[in-house]
């Protein structure tokens, strides 16, 4: 399927459907050169599993001789009296795209989407993109381009990969972190999770960001985990876990979306540790793009990291509807209201911690 070609689309016709009971969908979101794990069947029942302030709309356009699924727009109702109700694709998606092919297709599943948002009066709709930017013709949306995206093209042998990483800030770090012998385990245990968890409540409280709470992360590990497409690397010095990641691994690209450490060992490098075993990990495994995940551009301390390792950085687009929605949202982190949680985050007990994450993953999607 190439996404420049143009389609003819007078012999689709556009079905709403239940991806969880639907076996052409999988296959599908399989075959589409923008699918990943974020449209996979699963990824509704882990989010539904979750939160009940979620619900997904899967749009299709399908073929009428063959019957087969051609383009998709998925859509989720995130409902919250404190952040306002309306739509996502896909809440909790760092990497996201429509399935399309054309700006035909994505114009007659917008259409569709756009009779669910008028019917229930949402604040917004927010699609987000990575690969398909091109194809929103849709004057009626506003880009807004404030995440960023940092990755590396597994293009060579890691060796020398390493030599486009920087000599001082992530070489030496990783040559440190060997010399004080650490060791790579690879989760495959609740226990293990419940390990990174604890190095992520110390990474949210660090940066005074609510948690995930931890249902999040046990039902995406008992969704994607036992496929491979969810794994958790940890650093071990001794029987202490300092670092741990969690990536997701779909068709040719690894994704690094959670990293967690603690901080009192940041002399002995864990976090560059990690990283250098999964590049070489998704290397030997024949992954062609290794992800670094989305980054917001008012972490300058993370874009710094990202770029130190020879990344390659691009846009991630939200396109938006309608217009007078884009201010509010691209400040949102200026907002009053994301003021207020970081500050309660950044001075409230640790044993808070939990409450606080609980309350705002309520909200957000």
């Amino acid at each position: 399927m190439n996404p420049t070609n143009p389609i003819n689309t007078s012999n689709l016709h556009v079905e709403l459907i239940d991806p969880l009971t639907d076996p052409r969908w999988d296959r599908f979101v399989e075959e589409h050169p923008y699918g990943w794990i974020c449209h996979l069947s699963g990824w509704k029942r882990f989010l539904e599993d979750t939160f009940s302030h979620i619900r997904g709309h899967y749009f299709v356009l399908v073929n009428e001789s063959s019957n087969n699924i051609q383009a998709a727009l998925p859509v989720y109702e995130v409902r919250s009296w404190l952040t306002g109700n309306r739509l996502v694709s896909i809440p909790f998606a760092t990497l996201c795209d429509p399935l399309v092919s054309t700006s035909e297709e994505l114009d007659s599943l917008i259409r569709e989407v756009l009779s669910l948002y008028q019917s229930k009066k949402f604040s917004h709709l927010e699609i987000r993109a990575l690969s398909s930017p091109s194809l929103f013709t849709n004057n009626d949306f506003v880009a807004i381009k404030f995440y960023k995206h940092h990755f590396i093209l597994l293009d060579r042998d890691p060796e020398k990969l390493k030599k486009t990483f920087h000599r001082t800030c992530v070489r030496q770090r990783i040559n440190r972190a060997l010399k004080s012998e650490l060791t790579l385990r690879m989760g495959k245990a609740e226990t293990d999770l419940e390990e990174f968890y604890k190095l992520h409540l110390l990474t949210r409280k660090r940066r005074a960001l609510p948690p995930q709470p931890y249902r999040f992360f046990k039902n995406l590990w008992g969704t994607f985990h036992s496929d491979g497409k969810v794994s958790l690397l940890l650093a071990q010095k001794d029987d202490r876990i300092l670092a741990a990641l969690i990536l997701f691994k779909f068709k040719n690209r690894v994704s690094v979306e959670y990293a967690a450490s603690d901080e009192s060992f940041v002399k002995i490098s864990p976090n560059h540790f990690l990283f250098w075993e999964a590049i070489k990990i998704a290397y030997q495994d024949g992954f062609q793009i290794f992800d670094f995940g989305r980054t917001s551009p008012t972490n300058e301390s993370l874009m710094d990291f990202k770029r130190r390792w020879g990344t390659q950085v691009i846009d991630l687009p939200q396109f938006i509807y309608p217009k007078a929605a884009a201010g509010e949202i691209e400040a949102s982190e200026e907002s009053w209201k994301f003021r207020l949680i970081t500050r309660i985050c950044d001075r409230a007990p640790d044993s808070f911690q939990r409450i606080i994450g609980n309350f705002c993953y309520r909200h957000l999607g």
